[in-house]
């Protein structure tokens, strides 16, 4: 049986993009993927930061002070305790993994709360540019390559990045066909495992009228000698 692998797609917007100064995280998203493939189970929430959001932030994601002032702030419980339930042990799939990493373990310190530990987390820049080396390895410009829908992506946001970042994963290990489920059918060796039918106790009488039984011995009567089957009899 196939193990079951549980990840996130996660990505936060931020005020500014220096975690290690005085920049905080504004915005959460996440999608689960259970096999590498969206389940449909997804969590976003906006975090008000207790300081302003950076003209550029507000360029890139339309997401303003007003927009934030009457949120919480990530140490409450209906932020960072949703949160971590939601992500549970899973592995973190991120674009640019070191950046998110940064912002989110830094807010987890300040509540008080463990780290994400680095080997949690999955890099999409990184499999991209092995992948493609000396090709953008930008969210967009994969989703370019990989026809992933942009069309709703007027700004940034946390939760949009994130479903964006769902299907750009699952491409860059191969694509739909890498997540056919086989309903437990494919082995470990990679043979398919097939069920042998049950077989009847007993043999099925053949439910035919006997009209039609007194017709067809009546038709092969006439055939005699001329018969086929005569051929090849002793």
């Amino acid at each position: 049986m196939t193990d079951i692998i549980r990840e996130i797609a996660f990505d936060t917007e931020t005020t500014g993009l220096e975690w290690d100064k005085d920049d905080r995280v504004i915005e959460l998203g996440a999608v689960e993927l259970i096999n590498h493939v969206p389940t449909g189970n997804t969590f976003q929430t906006y975090i008000n930061p207790g300081r302003p959001v950076s003209q550029d932030t507000i360029r890139i994601t339309g997401i303003t002070d007003d927009d934030l002032r009457d949120k919480p702030g990530f140490e409450d419980a209906s932020i960072v305790d949703a949160f971590l339930d939601f992500i549970g042990d899973a592995t973190l799939v991120a674009h640019n993994a070191s950046f998110d990493r940064g912002f989110l373990n830094i807010e987890l310190k300040r509540c008080g709360k463990a780290i994400i530990s680095e080997d949690r987390w999955v890099d999409t820049v990184m499999i991209a540019r092995k992948k493609f080396p000396g090709a953008p390895a930008n969210l967009d410009a994969l989703c370019r390559r990989f026809d992933v829908n942009l069309e709703a992506r007027t700004y940034h946001g946390a939760l949009l990045d994130s479903q964006l970042l769902a299907e750009v994963y699952l491409e860059l290990l191969g694509g739909r066909a890498r997540a056919f489920d086989f309903g437990g059918a494919q082995s470990n060796s990679g043979t398919l495992n097939r069920t042998q039918a049950a077989t009847r106790p007993s043999p099925r009488s053949a439910s035919i009228p006997d009209t039609e039984k007194a017709t067809h011995a009546a038709f092969v009567e006439t055939l005699r000698e001329d018969a086929i089957w005569t051929k090849y009899t002793s």
